[in-house]
């Protein structure tokens, strides 16, 4: 057994104070801290928050030596009680990491216990002391009336707690209990929709995984629990094996009295059924790679595409199999996918095999020049999933769907590796579609989703081309360049991100589209631009691509006016399957 004491030292000051005991201890035991969590790829440097480490055995201190920024070494004894103590300063508000502050407590702990090496396969044992009057606790983690119990100290750091005074609900599905907690929602906020929004959505992804009305035995958990901090500015969730934790902007809450479904609420249904569909695909069903973690190191895969690109696929897609969204409104969500994807010049230079394992070097650290040198395995992976998913429907010979059940069944609900996936893909759908898979996967083409969609009865159709795609730039704050696209006019002319646009063609500008206002008739392609560069005033000539460039402009879906019946039966089965 390792023991845990975990007491709120000091909320003012942001601190957890930590006690580990362990009772029988190796001689000169070593003692680590994750230098990341999983399911964020970005090695997070926990240990720079920890501080006072010191170690006591039989009542005298121990000397400890560090080994590297997040491994110890006690001088101890061997099989003689060994207490360490510390402090954690816990100010981080993501889902991430720790925070601690008058209005409540959150924390992973994989960011406040260290890890007893040569003990992780024992059980660990957490209490809680020190908790301000009238706070609560919300945790999945096993709680036997004093203290909570994991298996090992895999299932420890994969079961984050909530602390503080906070609203909570309950619903069941299929018999499994499921808790929703949400700290600092405004006095409007309607927990009885959130609910039965959240319930919908649990039955949909239960009944994909495993059928109508499945034992309860089948199920990943056997209980589970949200939690939800609404803030005024944020979003993001990390998964868990039995439960989630969120952020989201306070007014994407639903509100008392409206039952309108704001695009904030459906973007918050669209996180939550992300999180959630993570409890199968990625938590169980993951990449063989990462079959064992280890906490000290990145731990690379070429698979994010499929647990989390193809979970992104899932989760909107959830909420009009649910009936949360109508099949307008979903394939507008859709359209918003496929226009962030066909706006990434990266695309083109970076694979989703690649982004996958470059995540920790890239994903995480975005900059100006992310677009034209990376994709999203999120994005990009989704629409590969839809492409899949049409291709498989189209052939009449499975789905998707089919697909993910089958690996689940014969993974067992456990670590699965590229080939078992284009195996599970050429089973069902043939060798001819594992190999357009492994191309999507591996190449840097796009997918043939126009004519995809086509097969179900939904019409493409661009709309005209903005202003600042012309440019081939995107804006910040103000009039200041946030990005430039590679290929683009503005990359042509020499733009830079930070710059800022002053005038164009002798006319101050106050707002981007001002500029076809002053376009100079005898010459309407070429813009006279001054700007601002790190304090200096520069002129620059900009040449708009003509109209016979061929630029076309965003995607806009729509049920097609007349439609065979075989694609609107393809099309009914693949948003209500």
């Amino acid at each position: 057994m390792v023991d845990f004491l975990i007491s709120v030292e000091d909320v003012a000051s942001h601190h957890f104070q930590v006690e580990l005991r362990l009772e029988r201890p190796q001689a000169g035991q070593c003692f680590s801290l994750p230098v990341w969590i999983p399911g964020s790829y970005l090695v997070r440097e926990f240990s720079r928050h920890l501080s006072s480490l010191r170690a006591e055995q039989q009542g005298q201190p121990v000397k400890l030596r560090q080994l590297s920024k997040n491994r110890w070494q006690a001088e101890n004894l061997a099989d003689e009680p060994l207490v360490l103590r510390y402090r954690v300063y816990a100010f981080d508000s993501s889902v991430r990491a720790a925070y601690l502050a008058a209005e409540r407590g959150f924390f992973n702990p994989s960011s406040l216990c260290l890890r007893a090496e040569g003990f992780e396969a024992q059980p660990q044992r957490l209490t809680l002391a020190g908790l301000p009057e009238g706070w609560e606790v919300g945790t999945a983690l096993a709680f036997d009336g004093r203290c909570y119990m994991a298996a090992d100290y895999d299932e420890l750091v994969d079961h984050p707690f909530e602390l503080g005074r906070f609203w909570r609900g309950q619903f069941e599905v299929e018999g499994v209990p499921h808790e929703f907690i949400v700290a600092g929602a405004l006095p409007v906020f309607d927990g009885d929709r959130l609910i039965e929004d959240t319930r919908r959505l649990c039955a949909a992804q239960i009944a994909f995984w495993h059928g109508r009305h499945p034992k309860r035995a089948e199920l990943p958990f056997q209980r589970y629990v949200f939690m939800l901090n609404a803030v005024e500015e944020g979003y993001g969730g990390l998964e868990h094996r039995a439960s989630t934790a969120l952020i989201a902007a306070r007014r994407d809450l639903p509100r008392l009295g409206s039952r309108e479904l704001g695009d904030g609420q459906v973007r918050l249904l669209g996180l939550i059924s992300h999180e959630y569909f993570h409890s199968w695909n990625v938590k169980r069903l993951r990449p063989v790679e990462l079959a064992r973690y280890d906490y000290d190191a990145e731990n690379y895969t070429e698979l994010l595409w499929f647990f989390e690109g193809f979970t992104s696929y899932y989760d909107e897609l959830f909420l009009v199999r649910s009936g949360l969204v109508d099949e307008g409104r979903y394939l507008k969500l859709l359209a918003t996918a496929i226009n962030g994807m066909l706006a990434t010049p990266g695309r083109k230079v970076q694979s989703l095999a690649e982004a996958s394992f470059e995540a920790w070097t890239k994903y995480y650290r975005p900059d100006e020049n992310t677009p034209n040198a990376t994709v999203s395995y999120y994005g990009k992976g989704a629409l590969v999933g839809l492409a899949l998913d049409l291709s498989l429907r189209s052939s009449g010979q499975a789905s998707l769907d089919e697909v993910m059940r089958l690996l689940w069944q014969r993974s067992g609900g456990g670590p699965v590796s590229e080939t078992q996936i284009l195996d599970a893909v050429a089973e069902l759908g043939g060798p001819a579609a594992a190999e357009e898979l492994r191309q999507w996967v591996h190449g840097r083409e796009d997918p043939p989703l126009a004519s995809l969609l086509d097969h179900m009865g939904v019409h493409w159709a661009h709309e005209p081309v903005l202003l600042e795609q012309k440019l081939g730039l995107k804006l910040g704050q103000g009039l200041q360049i946030k990005q430039v696209l590679a290929g683009g006019a503005a990359a042509e002319a020499g733009l830079c991100a930070g710059d800022e646009l002053l005038a164009c063609n002798g006319w101050r500008l106050r707002k981007l589209d001002e500029i076809p206002l002053l376009l100079d008739t005898r010459d309407p392609l070429k813009l006279n631009l001054l700007l601002a560069r790190e304090q200096r005033v520069l002129s620059l000539s900009l040449n708009l691509p003509p109209a016979t460039a061929g630029q076309v402009g965003a995607v806009g879906l729509t049920v097609a006016d007349k439609v065979a019946a075989r694609a609107q039966t393809l099309r009914h089965a693949w948003l209500g399957a």
